[in-house]
């Protein structure tokens, strides 16, 4: 795997010849709104937000990475960001009730578009369709505003999702046909929708989900738990699109599989809650939060089962003999010293995000991890299969 620390201020690479390198600087920071844009299956580009109303782009030259464009254009904390490969666009949200779409000129100029999104509350999320014909953009409105490109007029203009969601719309992820849209919130909800725009798309079919699809029609509604469950964190669509997983603020995992009547399958963990999960195959899940480790899943029929940590990195002792050193502090001042706060794991405060970095939803090679420690990390299961006995990712 590959560990990137981010910060705030210039970026060299310490160990380009590992397969863990590290950018090091003076100051990390956390990020909470982070995406990548990966071209040639490797890693050259970056679009990251460092908690404040600033876009920074890095872009890789050989074994460095410079600034290459810094997008101002929001005026409070940006929350979210997607960066779509094929046509090359970036979208941001902010607590300042606003979107913006970034496209870049031939010089490498990023040009802004103001999204029309109508809000009265902070954006808290934002997602390209597979398409990239339009986005989705959750919010503390209690709404989701689908927006599309308007040729007439020239601008970004959005249609609103509202009815049943209750409060802020935490987490979005796009169905693979690009007509549904699964959203969890802070009223311990999961919901579908569909989230079809007939200006400029045909007339879609049924599915699995449903058969009538006009713009907005709930199509399955899930809570969290019977007695709640806390705000949920994060979903995820399947690669097939038949199975929704999520993960709430109840250290839960959660499957919802359309084509066996739309049961739900809830699996309790015993590891802090989890802030993000990712299908990595049609049966298979990653899931990650306060724990700091990515931790692998497997559902079949009607069972969650666990399958292994991902990260099982084992933190050398520095300063001699760990244990002598615990004994010699007991002896002479009746107590343990706990100077040493560093964790057995590549990543030292939560993990809040996880995306696919090689392969797709069916079949993914590697997928990457950002978290609180101001880390991205990319992971590679072909490795981590050889490396982690009895793992087998299936």
């Amino acid at each position: 795997m590959y560990s990137v620390p981010l910060c705030k201020l210039g970026i060299r690479v310490d160990c380009p010849e590992s397969t863990n390198f590290r950018l090091s600087t003076d100051k990390r920071l956390g990020v909470t709104a982070f995406q990548s844009v990966f071209n040639l299956r490797v890693l050259t580009q970056i679009a990251f937000s460092p908690n404040n109303n600033e876009v920074h782009i890095f872009q890789k030259e050989g074994n460095d990475w410079k600034q290459t464009n810094n997008l101002v254009e929001h005026d409070l904390k940006v929350m979210g960001i997607d960066w779509a490969p094929n046509t090359n666009r970036i979208v941001t949200c902010s607590v300042d009730r606003n979107a913006y779409v970034w496209t870049q000129d031939e010089d490498g100029k990023w040009n802004t578009t103001l999204v029309l999104l109508r809000i009265n509350r902070a954006a808290t999320c934002v997602k390209w369709s597979p398409m990239e014909n339009k986005f989705a953009v959750g919010s503390g409105a209690r709404l989701i505003s689908i927006c599309y490109f308007e040729k007439e007029n020239n601008w970004w203009v959005s249609k609103h999702i509202k009815k049943p969601i209750r409060s802020t719309v935490t987490s979005i992820d796009w169905h693979p046909n690009n007509m549904l849209l699964v959203a969890g919130s802070a009223d311990f909800k999961v919901r579908v929708f569909s989230a079809y725009i007939k200006d400029i798309e045909d007339q879609p079919g049924p599915n699995v989900w449903g058969s009538k699809l006009p713009l907005g029609q709930l199509l399955a509604e899930f809570p969290n738990s019977p007695n709640g469950g806390g705000w949920v964190h994060s979903v995820s669509f399947s690669a097939d699109g038949n199975k929704v997983a999520w993960v709430g603020h109840d250290s839960s995992i959660n499957v919802a599989d359309a084509t066996q009547g739309k049961a739900v399958i809830k699996l309790k963990t015993e590891f802090l809650p989890f802030l993000g999960c990712r299908w990595i195959t049609n049966n298979s899940l990653v899931v990650a939060g306060h724990s700091c480790i990515p931790l692998l899943y497997h559902h079949e029929d009607d069972q969650i089962t666990f399958v292994a940590k991902l990260d099982n990195t084992q933190r050398k002792e520095s300063g001699g003999l760990s244990a002598m050193k615990k004994f010699q502090s007991l002896d002479r001042q009746a107590r343990i010293e706990t100077n040493d706060t560093l964790l057995d794991s590549i990543h030292q405060n939560a993990i809040t995000s996880i995306n696919v970095f090689e392969g797709t939803k069916a079949n993914v090679h590697k997928f990457s991890t950002t978290g609180l420690d101001g880390q991205l990390v990319i992971w590679d299961l072909n490795s981590l299969e050889r490396s982690i006995e009895g793992l087998r990712i299936i």
